[in-house]
């Protein structure tokens, strides 16, 4: 895979978390553990995506 599209699928993942958390919010019976994971998972991807893309420009 290469790091474009591998950055492409953490996106994806990211969106799809982000979905999930708008979703989580509207609900009065998310407690707040679940909120805290989703948010802990959604910016560990962010991350990652930042540091590969630093990465990918430091390569070319």
């Amino acid at each position: 895979m290469s790091v474009q599209s591998h950055i492409a699928e953490l996106e994806r993942r990211h969106a799809a978390l982000e979905r999930e958390l708008d979703e989580a919010n509207q609900h009065p019976s998310v407690d707040g553990t679940t909120l805290r994971e989703l948010k802990r998972q959604k910016l560990a991807l962010k991350d990652e995506i930042v540091k590969l893309s630093s990465e990918a420009k430091v390569l070319h």
